[in-house]
């Protein structure tokens, strides 16, 4: 397979279980080719992006969407390891989250999140945000390597 046709991969950790449908369904009729891996908390996150435990043969993930409020782990511990592990941190991580709070802003972007974006209660906008990801990041940004 190609560089061209091989699916981008993207790793969603949400606690939400029908906030995860909703970007299911968001990314479902894209015209890219979209693997959605999901995980429900940050332990599972670190241990999928780790390929540790029954992450051991997941793909290496192109974006990480995240969450994050997260039981066990939450968000801002996981994009702090991201971000300081030499294997992870070129991972562009994009968080998603029901926050609007200055500090979780702030404290998302001091710990090298590459964007910040607050979740719409509304279905049609949703899908909208995650449309407007999908665009960008997937048919706009030039993703690193593995």
């Amino acid at each position: 397979m190609t560089a061209a046709i091989m699916p981008i991969e993207v790793l969603l950790v949400e606690d939400n279980p029908g906030d995860a449908q909703l970007t299911r369904i968001a990314l479902e009729d894209s015209k890219i080719s979209i693997n959605l891996n999901v995980v429900e908390d940050g332990v599972e996150a670190m241990a999928f992006l780790r390929k540790e435990d029954k992450y051991i043969k997941v793909p290496h993930p192109d974006i990480v969407l995240l969450d994050l409020n997260l039981p066990r782990k939450d968000g801002r511990e996981v994009l702090a390891e991201i971000k300081a592990d030499q294997h992870l941190r070129r991972i562009p991580v994009v968080v998603l989250t029901t926050s609007q709070s200055e500090e979780d802003i702030l404290k998302a972007y001091n710990l090298s999140a590459n964007c910040f974006i607050t979740k719409p209660v509304d279905f049609d906008q949703f899908v909208k945000i995650v449309k407007s990801i999908e665009n960008f990041w997937f048919a706009i940004v030039k993703l690193p390597p593995e």
